[in-house]
């Protein structure tokens, strides 16, 4: 049996619910699904939840936890189920001093930096990573097809969220890895904007984000691999995994780096719903 998690949406103040009897497997017939406060972490999680809703389970959304710091505890205290991660960034998180970018090695890499508790379930295809991207006028205008390229570009404002400024691949890792010198403005939720409306160079963007393709952002190749290869994988609690993994493994699977651009774009320009996307997709899918 195992205590779980009715409500996550306030940091710091964790409830702790009534503990729920175990089934056949052992583990609690009720899932924590959680996710990001973000629009497509949150649509992967409503996958989660409603395949695992059709096999059977009682489903808890923890939606909108916000950031690592804030939704990792919950997940090592057996809070939260599963949670849709990156594998390059949730390394870091374990494992600051990785060496691992390339995609299979990422993934081994985070399997063994993982506390007990934890389980990393089948790796998706599609990826949601950091990537650097500039205009295509300013593109054209210096140059520039990889982040090494920026080099010697002055002046030179990178725009983000305000975590980049301490990230291993922000400011201090494109000066490390590049020879890049740049300004840091926490531009946050209006990285976008700001980029088009040239208050920042270079913005990181994630490369599920439409808003690539739909502004003709040019992503600077990372020939050195400055940031660690992110492609989407389930965290389970090593509790309920096995239980678990032959449902979310399949999608994991299925799942493309065109779809997630897809189903972002359904968001953020159609205004659908994440439960409707999600049902959609799994439709379209054969789930």
């Amino acid at each position: 049996m195992r205590t779980l998690t009715r409500n996550l949406s306030i940091v710091g103040t964790i409830a702790t619910a009534a503990v729920v009897g175990g089934c056949a497997a052992g583990g609690s017939d009720t899932i924590v699904v959680g996710s990001q406060a973000y629009y497509s972490n949150e649509i992967v999680a409503e996958i989660y939840a409603q395949a695992l809703e059709a096999e059977g389970f009682s489903v808890e959304r923890s939606f909108q936890i916000g950031q690592r710091d804030a939704y990792i505890p919950a997940l090592e205290a057996g809070e939260v189920d599963l949670f849709p991660e990156y594998t390059g960034n949730l390394l870091q998180f374990y494992d600051a001093d990785t060496t691992a970018t390339e995609t299979t090695a990422v993934y081994d890499a985070l399997q063994a930096a993982l506390p007990e508790q934890l389980t990393a379930l089948a790796m998706s295809p599609a990826t949601d990573q950091d990537s650097y991207n500039v205009t295509s006028e300013f593109a054209a205008a210096n140059s520039l097809e990889s982040i090494g390229d920026l080099a010697g570009v002055s002046p030179l404002v990178l725009g983000g969220a305000p975590e980049l400024e301490e990230r291993p691949y922000g400011p201090s890792g494109l000066m490390e890895v590049y020879g890049v010198s740049v300004e840091f403005d926490a531009t946050g939720e209006v990285t976008l904007d700001a980029l088009l409306a040239g208050e920042v160079q270079v913005a990181n963007i994630y490369t599920g984000n439409p808003a690539i393709a739909q502004y003709g952002l040019v992503t600077l190749a990372d020939s050195e691999g400055l940031f660690l290869a992110s492609n989407i994988v389930p965290i389970a609690g090593s509790d309920v995994a096995d239980e678990i993994a032959s449902i979310i493994n399949p999608i994991s699977e299925a799942m493309s780096p065109d779809e997630l651009v897809a189903m972002n774009l359904q968001s953020t320009a159609e205004e659908m719903s994440a439960p409707d996307i999600a049902a959609q997709w799994l439709e379209e899918n054969g789930f």
